[in-house]
């Protein structure tokens, strides 16, 4: 089979701190406050299927098997446990999110075959004084963050930071976070759903229960002397030129400034992932072409090669380093 730029059906997750924001990307959400779209993913806890081309309706765990290194590149698989290595998802986020921390690859108390979570946030629209937490203040130590929620006022250990469309935000495993209300995110991240929570400012989950927390582990995982995190300003001074975001062990990610029409190819060392965040286009390859607007997401076979993007349009690429 000839390869070809891959659209998945989003799995929609509902949040408690969702809305149906999504919908203005013209995806079909569930009933409920849908929090996540997981646009591209191959976990336990959501995979993604195929809805275009040859193969519609295969999932993305089945497609990995059936084309291997030839679809993926070399790199293109999780040597912990097989899997795509990245999950995509776009986030809206009505109310605040928890403040929470992830682990990395190598924390004990994984469970087996999980991966750590590095991630990256594009910021794609924000409501006028959105904020996020992104760090600590400079200065906090375990103990101090330990005695800090235990005497409830674990926000005063809190970096805060104001966000506006076109924010970047690298977000290395170990560094405490949380999206504040008012934010539409896309979300490029490993391939893991592992999430410790620190704090949720007393808030019943959906189920009208509190929701968990995990003390012990967040303040066992966090980075507290820094985790190489980073955000900057991604204004583009040409077009049909990348800028890199973010440049990890897991994953880089560039954004792009689409005018005209752009030649554009794949290497056999690692699928790409595009995510149109804005403006409105098309995507050609050999054999075939089809229009692109915000919010979608393609999985670009490694094998694929010459491709072309054309119209007026911003884009993220994300590929493996």
């Amino acid at each position: 089979m000839k390869p070809y730029p891959l659209q998945f059906k989003p799995e929609f997750k509902e949040r408690v701190w969702g809305g149906r924001a999504l919908e203005q990307f013209g995806l079909e959400l569930p009933q409920g406050v849908i929090g996540e779209g997981w646009m591209i993913g191959d976990h336990p806890n959501g995979t993604t299927q195929v809805m275009n081309g040859e193969l519609a309706g295969q999932g993305l765990d089945r497609i990995r098997e059936q084309f291997g290194k030839e679809w993926f590149g070399s790199k293109g698989f999780s040597e912990k446990n097989g899997r795509f290595p990245l999950l995509i998802k776009l986030l809206d986020c009505q109310d605040d999110l928890s403040v929470q921390v992830h682990p990395n690859d190598h924390y004990e108390k994984l469970p087996p075959g999980e991966l750590g979570k590095t991630e990256m946030w594009y910021i794609l629209d924000a409501k006028p004084g959105a904020k996020i937490i992104y760090g600590l203040k400079e200065g906090v130590t375990r103990e101090a963050l330990s005695k800090a929620i235990e005497e409830n006022r674990i926000m005063d250990c809190m970096n805060e930071v104001t966000v506006e469309a076109g924010d970047s935000f690298y977000i290395p495993a170990g560094t405490v976070h949380a999206l504040g209300a008012g934010v539409l995110v896309a979300e490029i991240q490993q391939n893991s759903d592992s999430t410790y929570r620190l704090y949720d400012y007393g808030r019943l989950g959906l189920d009208g229960k509190p929701r968990e927390l995990h003390i012990e582990d967040s303040l066992n995982v966090i980075a507290y002397e820094g985790s190489g995190a980073q955000y900057m300003k991604t204004e583009l001074s040409r077009s049909n030129d990348w800028l890199t975001l973010v440049r990890s062990p897991y994953f880089i990610t560039e954004k792009g400034r689409v005018e005209g029409e752009w030649a554009l190819e794949t290497t056999p060392d690692s699928f790409v992932i595009l995510i149109v965040c804005d403006g409105a286009g098309a995507l050609s390859w050999n054999g075939g072409e089809k229009p692109v607007k915000p919010g979608e997401c393609y999985l670009m076979p490694a094998s694929l090669g010459r491709y072309s993007l054309s119209g007026s349009m911003t884009v993220l690429r994300s590929y493996l380093p």
